[in-house]
């Protein structure tokens, strides 16, 4: 029995190669483009031998589905592929090295990883150092069936999207699944509800230690508010929109996105995945980082006034010269009234659902009067 990395020689021998596959009903013959370990091949060029019929773009086939499968190589592929690989491997290598210069955000670069090998190591090896990363995803089907097709993972400067639909399983038990659930390493999210799902339900990983950015918003609102709950949860581009106060321009992308998901869900199934998609999905992951460290700061606002209110109240050592260590301090106090202006505030900017929950849709950006808080 070949050694694995025997088979990852083979089937990367493969690439570029037109072959012959006899499936089950019919024959066909294209030119190789993908291999995954579990045999899944990607054609290029496809056509049925018996009748000439040509099949449009990149056509699929799993390898339950193969009987037999003939190679029709040209002898001088072999070189000119390996110096290409050498190329690309160096300029892989080169993007991690640079990860840590402290460019700006703005120069966010994304690396596909569809192969167990070469990039594939490298990637988890850098992710496995960082301490916070940001997590996206993009699932194919309805709830409890759905599949999960493309895994993103953000650092400081460089975003990784894994094609778990060509990677499979394997992905995970070689190293992916083993940093989604490190409780060390900090996963960033927006709306961590379905990719939990799905790890969960495909692989057995168990996704650990997660900021939800959806959540944070959630919780803020409730503080700005003094209690009340929205009538829904924000969207991603809407929550940077609000906190990060990017431009349209740097949102649009967000939007063609949710724009595919509605109309075209069936778009993640397609390889080879168009450039203008995989940044599309670079996009959704890239602001993650600096956003959670925003509504963290947000989040922590009250805190921050109270200490604020301890340290200033202090320097008038007379004005509690007979209260106790333990007593409840009156700049505590003073919380209950906050919460009480915020409700004010709140009820006089949105209007109410049946249920008691604020219409975010109906918020009055009218001028504030002498009387409202800011």
């Amino acid at each position: 029995m070949a050694s694995s990395s025997e088979q990852c020689r083979f089937l990367d021998d493969l690439k570029r190669s037109r072959v012959r596959i006899t499936l089950s009903d019919t024959q066909i013959s294209g030119v190789v483009q993908r291999i995954t370990q579990k045999k899944t091949v990607m054609l290029e060029d496809v056509s049925e031998v018996k009748s000439g019929r040509k099949f449009p773009g990149v056509k699929i086939i799993f390898g339950h589905e193969i009987l037999k499968v003939e190679l029709n190589r040209s002898a001088n592929r072999d070189k000119l592929f390996s110096e290409e690989h050498k190329s690309e491997l160096h300029s892989f290598r080169k993007k991690i090295a640079d990860d840590d210069d402290g460019v700006d955000e703005g120069s966010v670069s994304y690396v596909v990883i569809d192969a167990l090998h070469e990039k594939f190591g490298p990637a988890v090896m850098h992710i496995q150092q960082q301490k916070v990363i940001g997590i996206g995803a993009d699932v194919f089907g309805q709830i409890a069936q759905e599949r999960l097709c493309w895994l993103q993972v953000a650092t400081k400067k460089i975003v990784y999207l894994f094609d778990i639909l060509l990677l499979g399983g394997q992905a995970f038990k070689n190293g992916l699944g083993m940093i989604l659930e490190n409780p060390h390493v900090l996963k960033v999210l927006h709306d961590c509800r379905c990719i939990a799902r799905c790890l969960r339900a495909e692989f057995r990983v168990n996704l650990t230690n997660v900021f939800d950015t959806q959540v944070a918003d959630l919780m803020l609102f409730y503080s700005e508010t003094g209690g009340f709950l929205p009538d829904r949860v924000s969207s991603l581009q809407e929550v940077l929109r609000l906190h990060l106060k990017l431009p349209a321009s740097d949102l649009t992308p967000l939007c063609s996105k949710e724009r595919h998901r509605k109309e075209c869900p069936e778009v993640w199934y397609v390889r080879p995945s168009p450039p203008a998609l995989m940044n599309v999905m670079a996009a959704s992951v890239r602001h993650l980082l600096p956003l959670r460290l925003v509504l963290l700061d947000a989040l922590m606002s009250d805190y921050t006034i109270l200490v604020d209110a301890y340290m200033s109240s202090y320097h008038d050592q007379s004005l509690h010269i007979e209260q106790s260590e333990w007593t409840l301090p009156a700049e505590a106090e003073e919380l209950l009234c906050v919460r009480q202006e915020r409700m004010d505030w709140a009820a006089r900017r949105y209007s109410l659902t049946d249920a008691g929950l604020l219409r975010r849709s109906s918020f009055n950006t009218r001028t504030d009067s002498a009387s409202d808080i800011s």
